[in-house]
């Protein structure tokens, strides 16, 4: 069953959201719709090699009733330099481990672009906070993924907003999977009765938009529904294993 839309309300506070039809920025919708918020959420074609992220996020924001959902194009190809962007093997581990440094699948500064991209559509939205669904704890390394780059960020926003400098209420970072696991964030995603079978976190999809089973997006994620204890929806024919 498709959620009513929250936008029709007069009291729903309008936030901006990122999604890009992944485990956690879908459970991250569900939760601000559950907390009344008018959603505008923002998606971006980089020129990542799982594109195909982008027409999941279009169901999943259709499922939700967004107020918005901007699809914004950029090539970050350009600069290179990641699995995700550029003619780079991505890695498909036997085993999930921890990092000592940043992975290949990182994207140079791809959290900054995007937070830049939503600061915006929150000043035209009327928006006071911006939702993206960053980790720290199940992760695979990213610098821009920490407390402390977050609240950094937040500072910025101060400065650089015209709500900042007029005075008005500052905008926040709102980021609820924090410090989640990954069975912590599926768990909160099912009492709030989302379907993952819509979802996609594959880096590398395979044909049919399958997930590889392999690369450690895909291995954080069935770690994180065997934790569970549920299966995941959205599995291969095969069963993905966690090494």
């Amino acid at each position: 069953m498709t959620p009513p839309s929250n936008s029709d309300s007069p009291h729903a506070t309008p936030v901006v959201l990122l999604l890009s039809g992944g485990l956690d920025s879908t459970t991250l919708l569900a939760l601000a719709r559950s907390r009344g918020h008018a959603v505008h959420a923002l998606s971006f074609r980089y020129g990542q090699r799982h594109a195909v992220e982008i027409d999941i996020a279009r169901r999943v924001a259709q499922h939700y009733g967004v107020v918005r959902h901007v699809v914004a194009d950029i090539d970050l190809r350009i600069f290179g330099g990641s699995a995700l962007t550029s003619d780079i093997a991505v890695p498909k581990p036997d085993k999930l481990s921890e990092h000592a440094t940043i992975p290949i699948t990182y994207v140079p500064a791809r959290n900054t672009i995007f937070l830049s991209y939503a600061l915006a559509y929150a000043e035209v939205s009327s928006a006071q906070e911006i939702y993206i669904g960053v980790n720290a704890v199940d992760y695979s390394g990213y610098p821009d993924c920490r407390p402390e780059y977050i609240e950094a960020f937040e500072r910025l926003a101060g400065l650089a907003t015209r709500a900042g400098v007029e005075g008005a209420e500052p905008l926040r970072i709102q980021t609820p999977l924090m410090h989640l696991t990954k069975r912590e964030i599926i768990q909160l995603g099912m009492s709030l009765g989302v379907d993952y079978g819509m979802t996609l976190s594959c880096y590398d999809p395979e044909p049919e938009s399958r997930a590889c089973g392999r690369c450690e997006a895909c291995q954080l994620r069935a770690r994180g529904f065997e934790e569970a204890g549920v299966p995941d929806p959205a599995e291969r024919d095969a069963p993905l294993r966690v090494r």
